[in-house]
């Protein structure tokens, strides 16, 4: 399934949103010296790292679908 230009876009617009939101959570929590709110900031930032996986993984599948049509 190939996406739409504009689909592209947002997928592309939600990757950038969520990387910038990983550098921080990673940044702050060096920072950080409540073990809670450090408990939160890991499981961000392992949430967000699943998340960006997926959607370059299906970045990745509409551009080899790109190639092959």
């Amino acid at each position: 399934m190939a996406f739409a230009k504009h689909e592209i876009l947002e997928l592309l617009e939600i990757t950038t949103f969520r990387t910038t939101a990983l550098t921080k959570t990673k940044t702050m929590h060096a920072l950080a010296s409540d073990s809670e709110l450090k408990q939160l900031m890991v499981a961000d930032a392992e949430m967000s790292s699943k998340h960006l996986e997926e959607l370059c993984g299906l970045l990745e599948q509409d551009a080899h679908e790109e190639l092959t049509t």
